[in-house]
């Protein structure tokens, strides 16, 4: 009895001896992967850092062109409500493309070349907003129309600022 007892600690104590030596692997592998993940943390920390220069000098230039648009450099550098090729009208700005029928787009089309210009398709606010946004349409060739920010969302038509339609 006694002989099968020290036979069955002799047993576990093995087995607890291999357990102990696979968790001081697992324990070195583990702490070799925490080691190359923080190292692997640093370098992207680093090239974050790296990236957020340049991309802040880019906003920066972004923002003189922006400037420059509006206030261009001449001898003294004078501000205009509008860019170049814009109409000031009701405390806003306005461009109308007036492409050629080859040149013409949809809806889409015509806000990505609103968007590259700064701006977006037009929101109509009031009935003053509505009759001046008539009347920048051109009667070219038959064609007669201009694209605005509004859309069918739902069933429901919006205005991009998320308005919904009215009787203007």
């Amino acid at each position: 009895m006694l002989t099968a007892e020290v036979y069955n600690l002799t047993v576990v104590s093995t087995v607890l001896k291999n357990n102990n030596t696979m968790l001081a692997t697992e324990n070195r592998n583990l702490t070799s992967l925490n080691e190359k993940l923080m190292e692997e943390r640093k370098n992207l920390t680093e090239l974050i850092k790296n990236m957020e220069e340049p991309r802040n000098e880019l906003n920066v230039s972004r923002a003189q062109w922006s400037i420059d648009q509006y206030c261009p450099k001449n001898n003294a550098r004078r501000c205009k409500n509008c860019q170049d090729g814009w109409n000031y009208q009701i405390s806003s700005c306005y461009a109308y493309n007036n492409a050629p029928p080859s040149g013409q787009t949809n809806w889409d089309g015509a806000r990505e070349v609103c968007k590259k210009m700064n701006s977006d398709l037009t929101v109509v606010s009031d009935t003053t907003e509505k009759e001046y946004v008539k009347t920048q349409s051109p009667s070219e060739s038959g064609i007669n129309g201009y694209w605005i920010g509004l859309r069918a969302e739902g069933g429901k038509w919006k205005w991009l600022d998320g308005s919904d339609l009215t009787n203007q």
